[in-house]
C-alpha cells in the first residue's frame, strides 16, 4: 500500500541565547530533517519577537514556520527531536489544508453610462434671501394641571 502524504505546518520558538549562528544551525538542522522525510513547501522565518509570557525566564524568542508534506508517522519523530534539542522553547505541529494558489480573475470592465447633467437649480440672490421671512408660530401655553380638591 502506498504511503500517504499529508500537509503539515510546524512552528517552533528558539531561544535567543543560542546567538545568530546557533539559531541558523538549529533551523538548518530541522530543515534537513524534514527534507529527508518529506518535502518542504515554504519556510517563513518570523524572526525575534517578544514572548507573551516568560518561558524558562526568557522574554524573547526566534520564531520559524515551516510548511511541509510528509507521512503522518514522521510528525512524531519531528516532535521527539524538538523535545530533545537544546534551545527549543516551544514547538507545534499541525495538520493543515494545502493552500490553493489564487487563480487570476479578470476584473469586470465598468459599464460606461451616458453622462447626465444635473438639473440647474435657480440661484437665489442674497437680496432675495433677506426678504424671505420665516413664519412665526404662536407660543404654546403650558397646560396647567387640574387642582385636586382636598
Amino acid at each position: 500500500m502506498p504511503e500517504t502524504k499529508k500537509y503539515y505546518e510546524t512552528v517552533f520558538i528558539l531561544s535567543t541565547k543560542l546567538g545568530d549562528d546557533g539559531i541558523a544551525a538549529a533551523i538548518q538542522k530541522f530543515k534537513d530533517l524534514i527534507n529527508a522525510n518529506g518535502t518542504i513547501e515554504n519556510v517563513d522565518e518570523w524572526g525575534k519577537r517578544r514572548l507573551a509570557y516568560p518561558i524558562n525566564k526568557e522574554e524573547e524568542g526566534y520564531y520559524t514556520l515551516i510548511s511541509f508534506t510528509s507521512s503522518p508517522a514522521f510528525t512524531a519523530e519531528l516532535d521527539r527531536v524538538y523535545n530533545i534539542t537544546d534551545g527549543v522553547l516551544r514547538s507545534l505541529i499541525v495538520s493543515a489544508q494545502k493552500p490553493e494558489k489564487p487563480k487570476k480573475v479578470e476584473a469586470p470592465k465598468p459599464e460606461v453610462k451616458p453622462e447626465t447633467k444635473p438639473e440647474a437649480k435657480p440661484e437665489t440672490k442674497p437680496e432675495q434671501k433677506a426678504e424671505t421671512k420665516t413664519e412665526e408660530k404662536p407660543e404654546a401655553k403650558p397646560e396647567t394641571e387640574p387642582q385636586k380638591e382636598a
